[in-house]
């Protein structure tokens, strides 16, 4: 019993030594320190990111052309099929058109016929002539009129001849030939069938004829980086299809003028003549830049990304001021951006939404 009353002694002494220890807790210290941590702040750097920009690329057919008839009419033969290698004036597809067959027989009757009457016309109009030698013989409106009728058959002629080199340039149409060296990609037609001059967007053409041994490899290159390329400088390239073999070649030409989604293209002219590229490949290619070309650069962590925009948070006059970005290149730590900001400003680190335009940045 004398045990159990020495328990509960030193129980309720201990009790009440805790709570002797147990202090309230001075919560406005607290927030004054969380006040004075509560923001984080970095600044913008300018420097050289990078000697190159990685950008992809696409390769096209250095030509590339839709062949559709030029006159209506029905397919007769189809000397080329898709993967043959043809050249330039080479047959591709014969047609058939009956009724420029008529027309032209009908121009060549027309331009006979003006070739009779001009020469009856000449024979006349000198045997006039030769008669008016004698005096009172012929009348000098009778010669006037027969030059008349002479010249003005002959301008018949002249008509009707044109005429049938028309007709002759029409029938000709007939025969479709290859513009130039190329492989044909794509075959829609077979014989028999009715073809015409292309009028309508979804008009299949004939054939497709494609240039393979010379190809452009088109890349679209940032507004923001229009201005640094390093024209003087080789650009690499990689293919997707074949990795670890790096090419090397000069930009060969530029729009000179931004898209709609403000970029320009430029093109790098790719020898193939071993045909092992295939145009719609993509590559990665490397664009140089001047070296003296620098960055705005910040810390990735004080991008702030929304559904409507990303921006950072700059500190202006103690104050929060929001400013849309466009992000650049990316390293481990820093990311490259373009908007309203200048080397050595403010910006907020670990951002978020919550901060609102004004906020007062202590």
């Amino acid at each position: 019993m004398r045990n159990t009353i020495l328990i509960a002694v030193i129980t309720t002494f201990t009790f009440c030594a805790c709570s002797d220890r147990e202090k309230p807790v001075d919560m406005t210290g607290d927030k004054k320190s969380e006040t004075a941590s509560k923001y984080e702040i970095g600044k913008v750097s300018e420097k050289p990111l990078s000697s190159y920009v990685k950008l992809p690329g696409q390769l096209k057919p250095f030509e590339e052309v839709n062949i559709y008839g030029r006159v209506n009419g029905f397919i007769k033969e189809v000397l080329a099929d898709r993967g043959s290698t043809v050249y330039k004036g080479q047959t591709l597809v014969t047609l058939e058109a009956p009724e420029l067959e008529s027309q032209l027989q009908a121009a060549m009757s027309k331009y006979v016929q003006a070739q009779e009457n001009a020469v009856a016309s000449r024979d006349k109009y000198k045997r006039l002539k030769e008669a008016a030698q004698e005096e009172g013989a012929v009348a000098p409106l009778d010669i006037e009129n027969a030059m008349s009728r002479m010249k003005a058959d002959e301008a018949v002629v002249l008509s009707e001849k044109s005429n049938v080199e028309s007709m002759s340039n029409i029938k000709s149409y007939l025969t479709i030939t290859a513009p130039f060296n190329g492989m044909i990609v794509q075959r829609n037609v077979s014989a028999g069938a009715l073809v015409g001059p292309g009028s309508k967007s979804n008009d299949l053409p004939m054939l497709v004829l494609q240039h393979l041994e010379r190809l452009r490899l088109e890349v679209y290159i940032p507004e923001a980086y229009v201005d640094k390329v390093d024209l003087k400088r080789a650009v690499t390239f990689v293919f997707n299809a074949m990795p670890g073999k790096e090419n090397k070649a000069m930009i060969s030409r530029s729009a000179n003028a931004l898209t709609s989604l403000r970029s320009e293209a430029i093109e790098i002219d790719v020898n193939n003549k071993s045909l092992d590229l295939k145009p719609g490949m993509y590559a990665e290619v490397k664009i140089p830049l001047l070296s003296e070309a620098k960055s705005l650069l910040i810390p990735n962590n004080a991008i702030v990304r929304s559904t409507e925009q990303q921006y950072v948070i700059a500190v202006k006059d103690g104050k929060a001021r929001l400013v849309t970005i466009q992000e650049g290149l990316r390293t481990n730590d820093s990311t490259e951006v373009f908007g309203n900001l200048k080397a050595g400003e403010e910006i907020l680190l670990h951002a978020t939404d919550e901060i609102k335009e004004g906020t007062v940045i202590k």
